[in-house]
């Protein structure tokens, strides 16, 4: 296995631990999802099967499909973050309807909420695939297509 598929891997591990916690919390805790926590599952569940197609077909290219998935979904998981630490800054509107973004169902340790652990799924998933993105890049592989 090359390096950029083992990064490839380890991304989809970090993946499927991250939605078994969300779906753990769902429904098995049964924590209803905010707004955006609806968001943040868009952006990871779609990674689980990318990067399991990637990982079996051998693809050192997937940073190119899962790398805006997880980037999109860092941004959305610390920003929720922020705003459940400063509910003050979170505009009028954005989470109206339903469970409020800023409601904390868990905080261990004082600090660590539900966004926290999506957020640094996330950033380790970036991380990862931003690796291969230049790893790739500096190796000189041909262009996908």
């Amino acid at each position: 296995m090359t390096p950029a598929l083992a990064r490839t891997y380890a991304a989809w591990v970090v993946a499927i631990v991250a939605t078994a916690g969300s779906l753990y919390f769902s429904e098995v805790r049964l924590f209803v999802p905010c707004a955006l926590c609806w968001w943040q599952r868009i952006f990871m569940y779609p990674l689980v099967g990318v990067l399991a197609v990637a990982v079996f077909s051998r693809d050192e290219r997937a940073w190119r499909y899962g790398l805006p998935l997880a980037l999109l979904g860092a941004l959305t998981a610390w920003y929720h973050y922020l705003i459940q630490r400063v509910p003050s800054i979170a505009p009028p509107g954005v989470c109206r309807g339903g469970v409020p973004c800023t409601v904390q169902y868990i905080e261990w340790f004082g600090f660590v909420t539900i966004p926290l652990l999506s957020g640094i799924a996330f950033t380790i998933i970036t991380a990862l695939l931003g690796w291969n993105a230049v790893a790739g890049r500096r190796s000189g592989l041909p262009p996908a297509g």
